[in-house]
């Protein structure tokens, strides 16, 4: 197979222009998804120690387990749990 030699790219003006006219919107776009993520964490910060200052008495995980339908159900540490029923 014969190898060819490099292809030479010459960028134009207009190019150049294009490309940071391109990272600027990039920029601003994600300044303000950062702006916009500061200020939902604030008032998610807000409304978790609204609901923790409640006296409800649940910790963190409790309030997640109820939020997706969890209930964890702890197994006893017996000896018939742990081996399984050993009959000879």
């Amino acid at each position: 197979m014969l190898r060819r030699k490099p292809t030479r790219l010459e960028l134009k003006l207009d190019d150049t222009e294009e490309f940071e006219s391109v990272k600027k919107e990039l920029e601003i776009r994600k300044k303000q998804s950062d702006e916009v993520d500061v200020v939902g964490v604030a008032a998610f910060s807000n409304m978790v120690g609204a609901s923790v200052g409640t006296g409800d008495g649940k910790t963190r995980d409790q309030m997640i387990n109820e939020r997706i339908g969890y209930k964890p159900h702890p197994k006893p540490n017996t000896l018939p749990s742990l081996f399984g029923n050993l009959q000879f």
